[in-house]
């Protein structure tokens, strides 16, 4: 984490402690668990007692805030011993059990005292509070178990943020509005895309026709480029055996996050496959391999389940069901290099249509957790030591963040930055040298002996579903020509104009434009305003004047009219899609 990290998560966390302050202002007894800095800001969970806060009471919590800042001078810290802890949070059970919980791990008790107000915390703040804790603010309330655990009791959770300028707390807040307009929940539902269901589940979407077709589009899109690097798509099924994932390593690393399914008849236990890389390996092990063979690059789009906690679904951006442009190569040591920059190259050609911005990001293992992984130390140096090589060779820039690995081995994300300049890890190229040796995976190289292949893992796009939610809100709706649904909407002015209007649609159709006439009994301002709420990219507006003039009056999604001919409406229509823009 860079200094500017450091600074601004200090700065947050100051502000949870400011936030913590002013709640006991105004509900003295509330008992307090814990608030820190996170991505974007920062929190504080509370437990209010028989006392009901709203979104309403925020204004009224950050004016304590403001007030109660201009005494902060410095946070002085202080050591103490769990008896001393304990004591001073005698009735506060959460408290009491953070302090038990430390303890037993030998970590040292620290009280943090700011003006009146003392919390138990370890520190990281900033240290001039009164001059540098200007620029916040109270963003919302949620319900939130303690320590996330639904077996515990609902606490309440004040969300705000903070930043060092005035300038770019103003930035954030823009982007909180603008997101909130762009919201894919919002417009997918608006635009016919998909929609969810209690009866279903959550996390569990149906795809309309036009989420079906864009989504194909995506699919089409991707499978297009990995087949010009030799990827061939295989199929495999969708619940397999607990076996197959004790193989893998996926049972003891991961199992907490799979639907569990258990035979009726044999009593058997099954999961539904969260990824499909153990799979692809007893594919390949399913017959005899030599040097020769490698590298074997296999790509699959079938569906994967993960049994996410419903406090973190959100929309199609954390799904329990969702597919992916997974894909496996196995391949000797000689040719991981290759193998790698292939891949690198069509992941950017992939996101190229997209115009976003984007940044490499080198993710390594926790080295203070490595019972997270699997493999010891000397394979994930190595491994790690790989991927920094085939970077720096081949002069590719790259940030470094640890904790951010598989659990097979290192990676590179490649994240994409939106037009609100929010941050989406999209693609992924990981290498494993792990899973292969697991699954006893050989091959026979030019000596006759056995060796182990090496396996990289790779996701060109992601997950479709994903994308597509990322996609609304980077477009606020208005998908580029060549993934929009409806790209030529027809709009006959009267019924007597719909036989004319329909020939058009006849015509369009076969040139593989995807067009809709609407000819319902309604004003020619509903039917434009309709239009435009699907985002349709083009109209085109029929009356007694075009059909003599043998034109189309066109209208297109950024309000721009003109006069064209049919055919110059089609090559229009066809170089935009070619092009993808």
């Amino acid at each position: 984490m860079n200094s500017q990290n450091i600074s601004l998560t200090n700065l947050r966390h100051s502000c949870s402690h400011l936030l913590a302050a002013a709640v006991l202002e105004h509900y003295p007894q509330a008992k307090l668990t814990i608030g820190p800095s996170v991505e974007g800001g920062f929190y504080y969970d509370i437990d209010f007692l028989d006392n009901q806060i709203s979104q309403a009471d925020l204004s009224k919590i950050e004016q304590k805030m403001h007030e109660l800042v201009k005494k902060w001078d410095s946070f002085e810290r202080m050591e103490v011993t769990k008896v001393e802890a304990l004591k001073k949070y005698k009735e506060n059970e959460y408290k009491q059990e953070l302090i038990n919980e430390f303890s037993e791990e030998g970590k040292i008790l620290t009280f943090y005292k700011v003006g009146s107000f003392v919390d138990l915390c370890k520190g990281g703040h900033v240290e001039n509070p009164s001059k540098e804790l200007k620029y916040f603010k109270l963003l919302s309330i949620a319900g939130a178990y303690w320590k996330g655990d639904e077996k515990n009791k609902m606490l309440t959770r004040i969300y705000g943020t903070a930043f060092e300028t005035k300038e770019d707390l103003e930035k954030y807040l823009w982007q909180l509005e603008e997101a909130k307009k762009r919201d894919h929940r919002k417009l997918g539902k608006e635009m016919g895309l998909f929609v969810f269901s209690d009866l279903v589940g959550p996390g569990l979407p149906i795809y309309a026709p036009k989420g079906a077709l864009i989504r194909r589009l995506l699919q089409k899109h991707v499978d297009h480029l990995q087949k010009e690097i030799g990827y061939q798509e295989v199929w495999t099924p969708q619940v397999t055996k607990a076996d197959l994932f004790k193989t893998s390593g996926h049972y003891d690393k991961y199992k907490q996050d799979m639907f569990r399914i258990v035979s009726n008849y044999t009593k058997e236990e099954y999961f539904l496959k969260p990824m499909n890389c153990p799979n692809h390996c007893v594919l390949y092990g399913s017959q005899a391999r030599s040097y020769r063979d490698l590298p074997l690059r296999f790509s699959d789009f079938a569906n994967l389940y993960r049994d996410e906690k419903p406090g973190e679904l959100l929309g199609l951006s954390r799904l329990r069901a969702f597919s992916q442009d997974d894909g496996h190569c196995f391949c000797r040591e000689d040719q991981v290099d290759a193998e790698f920059l292939n891949v690198a190259k069509i992941v950017q050609e992939a996101v190229k249509p997209f115009g976003m911005k984007y940044w490499i990001r080198l993710s390594l293992w926790d080295p203070k957790h490595p019972e997270k992984y699997l493999g010891d130390k000397k394979i994930w140096e190595n491994a790690q030591s790989k991927l920094k090589n085939i970077l720096d060779k081949n002069k590719i820039e790259y940030k470094t963040v640890e904790g951010e690995a598989a659990i097979y081995g290192p990676k590179l994300d490649l994240i994409a930055v939106d037009s609100l300049g929010r941050e989406w890890q999209i693609s992924t190229i990981q290498l494993d040298l792990i899973m292969a040796g697991r699954f006893g995976l050989t091959y026979t190289d030019q000596n006759g002996e056995e060796k182990t292949p090496l396996m990289i893992h790779r996701a060109i796009l992601g997950s479709p579903e994903r994308l597509m939610g990322l996609l609304i809100e980077h477009y606020a709706g208005k998908f580029p020509l060549w993934l929009t649904p409806v790209q030529v909407k027809i709009v006959p002015i009267a019924d007597r104009h719909t036989e004319y209007c329909q020939k058009i649609v006849k015509q369009l159709s076969e040139k593989g434009i995807r067009v809709e006439i609407d000819d319902r009994s309604e004003s020619m301002q509903k039917k434009i305003k309709n239009a435009q709420g699907e985002k349709v990219y083009f109209m085109a507006i029929v009356g007694d004047r075009e059909i003599e003039e043998n034109t189309l009056s066109i209208r297109d999604r950024a309000g721009k009219s003109s006069i064209m001919a049919l055919s110059d409406l089609i090559d229009t229509v066809l170089d935009l899609i070619s092009t993808k823009k």
